[in-house]
């Protein structure tokens, strides 16, 4: 099916229809269907649905990038190699062992964070009405694909382009990129990869992906560039008074070092997240099931707040709900 889409399908439709397609392999939807598992077995085919998915997805994910990319021309799974050198080595982008590196970095540091975010809570939303994790993690890879959230890396590199481009031939220093992001935020234009909704310092993940760039490509312009931006934009987003974290966060370089490699297809990076998000969310789905705590329930009519019920039979676990407050 893959193999027949028209190649300017964007590659996040492609994963999202790909993970459908492969949705009647699911064990935890056959076995829902016989009408005979036990609702305490239910983790047990969730916990095969995950294992197979997170196989399924660097191969799915490969064959995407390779169908669009590379004229077909697959490369295929290694079975000796690690989870995520098996997906660089399929990816065919770099021989470069240190592409392979970068990979496993990216994976790991995407894999989860928290369960807050659009494609996290989204498969977990979707996997509490008991829907399998094919049927799940394609609802939360479709949430991924919005441009304010799986989106993100990729518009900060192009950012840094951009603004690499504009500087031409002047060397960025911080004097020189504090007036530009004075001049684009007075333009009414954002500044992207600085600032979480959670977090009020340096994304964690950031720092991790920094110091991988400075030990291994510091010379490289856009790893250059990023560097002076960390050093003169947060006190720019700092003096506006209206950013609670002028910080930068995980896509602030994540772009940036997989483009050193050559994997320059900025649509495919969304892609690359979701492989990721497989390990996190699919975990997600698993583990609240022998405690009966994976439905998210939906009462009244208007005023959305969160809150958490203690379950009466566990008193040590919390059941996840959505309440509707009447007006």
């Amino acid at each position: 099916m893959i193999d027949a889409l028209p190649k300017d399908t964007h590659p996040m439709t492609q994963l999202a229809m790909g993970l459908l397609a492969l949705q009647p392999t699911s064990d935890f939807g056959k076995a829902y269907r016989s009408g005979s598992v036990k609702k305490t077995e239910y983790w047990t085919h969730t916990l095969e649905d995950a294992l197979s998915l997170v196989a399924k997805t660097p191969i799915l994910a490969a064959r995407i990038f390779r169908n669009v990319f590379a004229e077909g021309k697959h490369i295929p799974s290694d079975p000796t190699m690690d989870w995520a050198g098996n997906y660089a080595q399929m990816l065919g982008v770099s021989k470069d062992p240190l592409f392979m590196d970068v990979t496993r970095l990216y994976l790991m540091l995407h894999a989860d964070h928290e369960a807050g975010n659009v494609s996290a809570h989204t498969t977990h939303l979707v996997g509490s009405a008991l829907s399998d994790p094919y049927y799940s993690y394609a609802a939360g890879v479709c949430g991924l694909a919005g441009p304010l959230h799986g989106l993100a890396n990729q518009e900060c590199l192009r950012w840094l382009k951009n603004t690499k481009a504009e500087l031409g031939s002047q060397e960025p220093t911080v004097e020189l990129l504090t007036q530009f992001a004075k001049d684009t935020l007075a333009s009414g234009k954002v500044i992207p990869g600085f600032g979480h909704g959670v977090l009020r310092n340096t994304d964690p993940r950031y720092t991790i992906q920094r110091q991988f760039a400075q030990d291994n490509f510091p010379n490289d312009p856009l790893v250059k560039l990023a560097e002076v931006c960390f050093q003169a934009i947060p006190p720019v987003l700092e003096a506006t008074g209206k950013v609670k974290n002028p910080w930068p966060n995980v896509d602030a370089l994540s772009g940036t070092c997989m483009q050193y490699f050559g994997l320059n297809q900025e649509d495919y990076y969304t892609v690359i997240f979701a492989v990721s998000r497989a390990l996190g969310v699919t975990s997600n789905l698993v583990w609240p099931q022998p405690q009966d705590g994976m439905r998210e329930r939906l009462e009244s009519s208007c005023g959305v707040v969160a809150r958490s019920e203690r379950s009466s039979q566990r008193a040590n676990h919390l059941k996840p709900y959505i309440l509707f407050k009447p007006c």
